[in-house]
This record gives structure tokens, sequence and C-alpha cells, in this order.
């Protein structure tokens, strides 16, 4: 099933995504006649595991992390599909990287392993846009803007083996399979749960496959987990 949120004139509204119509508890809604999809849960906070690819390692030459590497974007980070990324004024290199993201359900705390699917809702696609050529992860990775998610929650899908690929302009630019992940789904939630309290709608991006190039205004990307959906948002003109 796949659970989206839409932006109403009356506010939002939240249900199951079925052919471009959201069925809502009062209705149906179709998306863009109706509003137009927001991200698709509301997280305290964004945890972004990093190096968990080894392409990723060897393109970036980083060193093979010995336990999950992650960093935090906040929740002023966020934009829904199809909204415009914008191109910061203090960067001449922005990147993208699809990832696949894990949706918590409930608050956790302390979490087995074996305990993580019951505490995940469901998964969608992040685009961790990084500006960069700036120095330090906070000011390359969190900034308004850097987060685009959706463009629902699929909450029925083993993220284990899952084909993704990314698309700039209609050329692709990444390929690859979760199961190349470094560090397992189920391994990195149970990991940040040990630091951290999670709540309902709080996202675990599990990082990024190799990933070739930067992006310019005008460019469209398009994202896609195979069984959970393509994430699209185009780079704003100036």
């Amino acid at each position: 099933m796949r659970i989206a949120r839409l932006l109403t004139d009356d506010g939002p509204v939240t249900g199951e995504y079925v052919d471009g119509v959201i069925n809502a508890d009062d209705g149906q809604y179709t998306v863009g006649r109706d509003g137009r999809l927001l991200s698709p849960c509301e997280p305290t906070a964004l945890y972004c595991v990093g190096r968990n690819y080894a392409a990723t390692n060897d393109q970036m030459d980083y060193d093979r992390p010995e336990e999950p590497d992650f960093f935090i974007k906040p929740p002023t980070a966020l934009l829904a599909h199809g909204q415009d990324i914008p191109y910061p004024s203090f960067t001449t290199e922005l990147t993208y990287a699809g990832e696949l993201v894990a949706v918590i359900g409930e608050r956790c705390r302390g979490l087995d392993p074996a305990d993580v699917s019951d505490a995940v809702s469901g998964y969608t696609i992040l685009n961790d846009v990084d500006a960069l050529d700036q120095q330090g992860r906070t000011a390359r990775k969190a900034f308004d803007g850097s987060a685009p998610l959706g463009p629902w929650i699929e909450t029925d899908i083993d993220p284990t083996a899952i084909d993704m690929h990314t698309d700039i302009n209609d050329e692709r630019r990444q390929s690859a399979n979760t199961s190349e992940m470094l560090f397992g789904p189920h391994e990195v939630v149970a990991y940040l749960s040990e630091r951290f309290t999670l709540y309902p709608g709080d996202v675990i991006a599990f990082g990024s496959p190799a990933n070739p190039g930067t992006v310019k205004p005008g460019d469209s990307i398009e994202i896609t987990y195979d069984g959970v959906g393509t994430l699209r948002n185009s780079v704003a003109e100036p």
C-alpha cells in the first residue's frame, strides 16, 4: 500500500494513493486537481547514513567505515515530490544522491535488528542534495531544500534487494541494488535507535550509490527505487 499526503485548500490530507487519487477518511482527492503532494511524513529529524556503498567510497576515496557513519538534516530541509530544488547562492557544486529511506512508525529506542520491521511504517526516497564545496557536513547538507522526499510511503516491500537508478535529464547516472549496502537497513535503524529516541515520521536514509556528478539550474532529477516509486524534482532557475 502507498500512503501519501496532499496539500488542499482546506489543509493537508493523508490516505492511500492509487493511480493519482488519494483515498482519505473524508473522501477522494485527485493529485493535481485537488492539491499537490506533500512530503509523505513529518519528521522531527532526518538521519542520513553516508559511505554505505563500496563503490561510492572508491569514487570519493573514502575509507570504509567500521560502523554506520551518519549526519542529520533538519525538517526545514524538506521538499516534496515535484517541488523545485533551490540552487544556493553559496555553492557552485550542487550534487544529488538517490537514497532509500525508512519511515519510523512508532516511538522507539534500543531496537534489535530483528524488531526493526515492526517499528518501520514503510519506505520512501530521498535526494540527499549536497553543496559539495562547503566546509563540513552541516554546511554542505543541512540547508533549506536539501532533502526532497517522496513521493509516498510504500508499506509492503523488502528493502534489502531493491534495484535503483537515477536519471538526470533522462540520462542514467546511478544504477545499483540495495544489497550492495555495507550496512543493511535493519542494522542501520537498530544502530541509530541505540543513540536516539525515534519518533513516528522520522526518516532514516541508507546512503547513496556512486554519484557521478553535479547538477545545474534547469536539470531534472528522477530517482527510482523499484517497487517504491520515483521521486522527481527539477533544479530551480536563478
